[in-house]
């Protein structure tokens, strides 16, 4: 289980992200002069995660189809959260999600005006996923459902390197233990190794996050061991990644954060994505 298979057009990956859409995703991050509600924070980072994932495929001749792009959401209801014509759609090739974001807003970003002050410049911004914030927390229907997703995709892809999914949520499970369901996706497998299930926390309170931990001693409660216990271990590729971001990790290390802000979530989802050996 070595993590090192080649990613190329013949041979993709995949990401599938489970973003939880549920009431209290309204709620603020607890930093920032100004806070940003959880579900509008998430979204742009998805959303720039997409961008930055179709930037990477790029080549002279277009984009090519490195990976499968999948989002669910779980909140009022479970299932595939791409809009416009990409909605209902589970797993996406890269090239699709190039030609078909939703729509491309505008947006405003501070930049250097040469001359020690900052100015405003606009920017397009597309957008493929939308936030909600509503209903419960279902976490074990949106990981059964994701593992039924990559189960059909790994049949179709059995030399692959293991697909990574990411779990963003707010609070504990409103369907039962996802123990289970965890498990059963991790128990998923290409020739290359089992799926990497990643789990980050967010936070509504000012409180520095847990990144990236290796032992529970530091973790405040139940939950937090749970979602560690549902983790996967990094692969060394991570752990090389997040050392280099200054991040404390060890070959022990998982794919989680605890009390996770808007900065930790953009981080995670960067370690996290960045390809071993793209070609």
């Amino acid at each position: 289980m070595t993590y090192s298979a080649e990613i190329s057009r013949t041979n993709p990956s995949c990401f599938l992200f489970l973003i939880d859409q549920s009431g209290s995703m309204d709620d603020s991050f607890g930093t920032g002069d100004t806070p940003k509600r959880k579900a509008d924070g998430v979204a742009d980072a998805i959303n720039r995660l997409l961008q930055n994932l179709v930037i990477k495929c790029a080549k002279s001749e277009g984009v090519r189809d490195y990976y499968h792009v999948g989002v669910i959401g779980y909140g009022g209801k479970v299932g595939p959260a791409f809009t416009g014509s990409l909605a209902g759609r589970e797993l996406v090739p890269v090239s699709e999600i190039a030609d078909h974001p939703a729509r491309i807003d505008e947006r405003t970003r501070k930049i250097d005006d040469g001359a020690g002050g900052l100015v405003d410049e606009t920017v397009k911004f597309p957008v493929w996923f939308d936030p909600t914030a509503q209903g419960g927390t279902p976490m074990c229907e949106a990981l059964t459902q994701a593992c039924r997703s990559l189960e059909g995709w790994l049949q179709s892809h059995p030399d692959s390197f293991p697909p990574v999914v990411v779990n963003i949520t707010d609070g504990e499970s409103t369907d039962g233990d996802p123990s289970a369901a965890a498990a059963a996706l991790r128990d998923l497998a290409s020739h290359d190794g089992h799926p990497l299930l990643f789990n980050v926390h967010l936070s509504s309170h000012r409180t520095a996050p847990i990144e990236f931990p290796f032992g529970t001693e530091n973790l405040p409660d139940d939950y937090a061991r749970l979602l560690f216990a549902m983790s996967s271990s990094l692969p060394p590729y991570m752990v090389s990644a997040a050392s280099q971001e200054g991040i404390a990790v060890s070959d022990a290390s998982r794919g989680f954060v605890f009390n996770g802000d808007i900065v930790s979530v953009i981080r995670f989802l960067d370690i996290g994505t960045r390809p071993s050996n793209l070609r």
